[in-house]
């Protein structure tokens, strides 16, 4: 088994691990390390037990706190979840009837004669206004 020598609060220490969790270890000691440097600013020099034991408790509680959000998120993903499977399982809504105004053949070709008759009508007061 790899020892690996890791320093917490100013302290160091030979700790046993598997082949591998050397890194997790280190990691796990750098946690462990800003806790004790964060308890060692406000109170001072402490007995190790006591440093290493408060150290600790404050990352349990971090890790409550956390454990507290990620379940909230998995409650609310499976709550989000259930709805959109609620909503695939829906029959698609029936589709919206539109009208649109179409003007009939025949206007258009009346049209296009009143227009022509209007212009003749035009044309011939002018011949008798000159």
């Amino acid at each position: 088994m790899p020892q690996v020598e890791i320093k917490i609060g100013g302290r160091s220490f030979e700790v046993a691990c598997q082949p591998g969790e050397e890194p997790f270890l280190q990691s796990a000691a750098g946690m462990l390390d800003a806790e004790a440097a964060e308890l060692s600013a406000q109170i001072g020099r402490m007995p190790e037990a006591r440093m290493l034991l408060m150290a600790g408790l404050m990352l349990a509680d971090k890790t409550a706190g956390l454990e507290d959000r990620v379940k909230e998120a998995e409650d609310r993903t499976a709550a989000l979840t259930a709805e959109l499977e609620e909503l695939k399982a829906r029959p698609a809504p029936e589709p919206e009837r539109v009208e649109v105004p179409v003007m009939p053949e025949g206007v258009t070709e009346t049209l296009a004669e009143l227009a022509a008759r209007a212009e003749s009508l035009a044309d011939e007061v002018e011949e008798k206004a000159q």
